[in-house]
């Protein structure tokens, strides 16, 4: 009965699994990526905190990273001492500072 439909055969094709150079290659870019979209902002922002942590002065108004607002009073080496209000006076890590504010800022709120 074969006279009337030919037979069909399938072609011998390659391995079904991709070689080492494919996979290497997926991996580069694997890792390219992530060093674009992870890696590198936030080696950014830790850059830019430090200089800005660094940067602190006597009179600088700050807000820390637990929400407290003040004005910069004395600057130690790991320390800050922070006035809140009117004759209150906290100790601050400077680590803690999350944020410089623009001069007056303080009186607004």
């Amino acid at each position: 009965m074969n006279f009337f439909i030919s037979d069909a055969y399938a072609n011998a094709g390659q391995p079904a699994g991709g070689g080492f150079i494919e996979f290497l290659i997926m991996i580069v870019i694997f890792f390219a990526i992530m060093y674009f979209l992870i890696i590198r902002p936030q080696s950014k922002r830790a850059k830019e905190h430090k200089a800005m942590v660094d940067g602190l002065n006597k009179g600088d108004e700050i807000v820390t990273n637990g929400g407290l607002v003040g004005k910069i009073t004395q600057v130690t080496e790991n320390f800050i001492k922070v006035e809140v209000s009117e004759g209150v006076v906290v100790n601050v890590q400077r680590q803690a500072v999350a944020t410089v504010m623009p001069k007056g800022s303080i009186k607004d709120i």
